[in-house]
């Protein structure tokens, strides 16, 4: 039974609605920054690789896989949303998910040995990949498609947030001698963890997920109350009609994941081309070389520069803050630029910074010059500049803008699986590569970096500015592979043609209102959805 509009959320419609989301998926991404942070300051803690036996090159290996072991945890975190998430829903998916979190910390926080930090650390990690492949989804379908892109920027924005503050914490901590100089800085991730649960319970559940499940009624009381306009309004029941329109198009033309596998891909929906492109840009955002900083900035500093541990943590803290100074430049150009332009400036810079990085250790190692390494020190800052304009934050929108409707959890939780599973490689890999490789371990990302540029140039369509109901337009359309020719697809700015579609549909539904003797004003909506429901096949 639904509830009175003015006993929904506290009262609250419109603008406050979406703020309230938005500190609720931004709490979640910024406790995911402060995990992707958090253990760069433990592995270089003395009382912890005592305590866990993780001393010494011997156990380098040992010492990778406790890191990366997190990111397998996330894996599969991603793949659980992607099999119950559509079945129940937006917010209990992530309720759940920080459910299993508050286990994983607690088990991380009182470890006294390697198999309990294991098994913490996996714990942790599949709550955070089950809230890290949902909130970004939550968060696109019920954001204004004006606002949509720079929401979820600045959420990630707040990840970067994060990852400033457990650097802070972590260099003043690098003081105090005993486990709580790592033991504190895991238990704080319940103080996100708490806002988590006092928010996400009564906010509202996405509408298009409502549409796809059956439950029209509550669909349109929340898109009325996302717009705060009545129930009534022509641009609700116009945006009600086109997303079941949608939902609709797409069950008639929905690949079974078996076809998938089999290569049955002819829907008329390019659904594996969109899940591709999607999981592609976490998989660009990984192999870009993000988590060789945030989880070894510390251990790089002093490896390679030979500073003091005390030095590195404070380096990396001051590399933190700028990191979150451009993460929130990036808001400001999301959709000004759009998300092609974002990544590939993004992607050339990185390639920039490896680049110099790798030039400046090479002579450094091969003359002994302590000028060069220090000198590598700016391009450390700069790469994390690079990125955050551009990769930090659109490797998250896009999946979930790409994706179809009944696509979109199982897209979004594919790329997200994709981050994770391409995450884990990296911090895998990472000591082992700095013990045998030294400076040649750097070139190796110059190499990729320089191969996403013509992917995303050639083959990545522009989502900014459009509604989600645009891009099924566009792919319904049949689209060539390689896009970079066609203006309507690359273009920041909302083709005119998409905005000429939504002002006919308005206008048809005012008119079927004035036929009918003014139909809005007598007849509850909620009471006529399978009306409504009859007369979608008519959009357009």
């Amino acid at each position: 039974m639904l509830l009175a509009p003015k006993e929904r959320y506290f009262g609250l419609k419109g603008g406050w609605l979406v703020f309230w989301i938005t500190v609720a998926c931004a709490t979640d991404m910024t406790l995911f920054g402060y995990d992707q942070g958090v253990f760069s300051g433990v592995v270089v803690s003395e009382n912890f690789l005592q305590l866990h036996d993780l001393e010494g090159p011997s156990r380098t290996k040992v010492l990778s896989t406790v890191a990366a072991i997190y990111d397998v945890g996330c894996f599969i975190g991603a793949i659980v949303a992607f099999t119950i998430g559509e079945r129940l829903g937006r917010k209990k998916t992530i309720i759940i998910g920080t459910a299993i979190m508050s286990v994983g910390v607690i088990l991380k926080t009182s470890s006294f040995s390697l198999p309990q930090m294991f098994v913490g650390r996996i714990i942790l990690g599949i709550g955070n990949g089950i809230n890290t492949a949902t909130a970004p989804i939550w968060q696109t379908e019920t954001a204004p498609a004006e606002l949509r892109g720079k929401l979820v920027i600045l959420e990630m924005m707040t990840n970067v947030g994060g990852f400033m503050i457990v650097n802070w914490i972590n260099y003043g901590l690098s003081f105090v001698p005993g486990s709580i100089q790592w033991r504190l800085p895991l238990a704080l991730q319940f103080v996100f963890i708490f806002v988590l649960f006092v928010t996400v319970p009564w906010l509202p559940e996405s509408p298009r997920w409502l549409i796809a499940h059956g439950q029209e009624k509550e669909a349109i009381q929340i898109l009325a109350d996302l717009d705060d306009k009545p129930i009534d309004h022509a641009y609700v029941i116009a945006q009600y009609q086109e997303i079941t329109y949608g939902v609709q198009y797409e069950k008639d033309h929905a690949i079974k994941w078996s076809d998938l596998l089999r290569g049955r891909t002819q829907d008329g929906t390019k659904s594996v081309r969109r899940l591709l492109l999607g999981a592609g840009t976490q998989f660009m955002q990984q192999f870009g070389g993000i988590n060789i900083m945030s989880y070894y900035t510390p251990t790089i500093m002093i490896t390679y520069v030979g500073l003091s541990n005390s030095m590195a943590r404070l380096l990396s803290a001051c590399n933190a803050v700028s990191y979150f100074v451009f993460a929130g430049v990036a808001v400001l150009f999301v959709e000004r630029l759009g998300r092609r332009s974002l990544m590939m400036i993004s992607t050339f810079l990185q390639l920039i910074a490896f680049l110099c990085i790798s030039i400046l250790l090479k002579y450094a190692i091969a003359n002994g010059s302590t000028e060069c390494a220090k000198a590598a020190i700016f391009f450390f800052f700069f790469y994390n500049i690079a990125f955050a304009v551009g990769m930090l934050g659109v490797p998250w929108l896009y999946p979930a803008e790409i994706n179809s409707l009944p696509m979109r959890t199982k897209g979004a939780a594919v790329a997200t699986a994709t981050n994770w599973i391409t995450n884990f490689v990296i911090v895998e890999i990472t000591p082992i590569g700095f013990q045998n490789l030294g400076w040649r371990f750097w070139p190796i990302w110059v190499g990729t970096n320089a191969l996403f540029l013509p992917v995303i140039y050639l083959c990545y369509p522009e989502t900014s500015s459009r509604t989600l109901e645009d891009l099924d337009a566009y792919f319904r359309s049949d689209p060539s592979l390689f896009v970079f020719r066609d203006k309507d697809a690359i273009s920041s700015t909302r083709p005119l043609k998409y905005i000429e579609r939504e002002n006919e549909e308005v206008h048809r539904v005012e008119e079927q209102d004035v036929v009918a003797g003014k139909r809005s004003s007598k007849v509850n909506p909620l009471e006529d959805v399978e009306t409504q429901h009859h007369e979608v096949g008519k959009v357009q």
